[in-house]
């Protein structure tokens, strides 16, 4: 069973803001024929990469609350400016959305086992619930019907 990560997404304010951000990143791409992926530097390198690695996903805390994953294609060692060593957390740049699950700050990321994970966010016939507002979202969840 992979394990994944979960990490803030500092600086979003919505998975509408990472979705377009991610589009923009592989219009970038597309344009200098270079491969479609996002690198997320990171300070440290996981110590779990080879179970991160069997198809591991990193996902994302957006406004207190784990929102979105990115698979995870590989973990790069690479250089800071300083020339110390950091970690290169190389996604897909494909955004998928989860069942929101409220999650407190902190430093870093974390593990994420497989079975703690979020589902992701998809009705029974198979289409997404990407259009009915968050906070509606969650007071549907919160009553039990969704």
């Amino acid at each position: 069973m992979p394990l994944n990560l979960v990490k803030l997404c500092v600086g979003i304010e919505s998975v509408e803001q990472l979705e377009q951000y991610r589009d923009e990143q592989r219009r970038r791409f597309d344009a200098a024929g270079v491969e479609p992926v996002s690198t997320h530097r990171t300070r440290s390198f996981p110590r779990r990469a080879a179970e991160i690695l069997e198809g591991g996903s990193l996902y994302w805390v957006i406004k207190g609350q784990v929102r979105a994953r990115q698979r995870i294609l590989r973990l790069d060692e690479i250089e800071s400016e300083d020339g110390k060593p950091r970690c290169g957390i190389v996604m897909d740049l494909d955004v998928v959305r989860v069942m929101p699950r409220r999650h407190r700050a902190f430093q870093g990321w974390r593990y994420l086992e497989e079975a703690d994970a979020p589902q992701d966010l998809f009705q029974a016939d198979g289409e997404s619930d990407a259009e009915m507002p968050p906070e509606m979202q969650e007071e549907l969840r919160r009553l039990g019907i969704l």
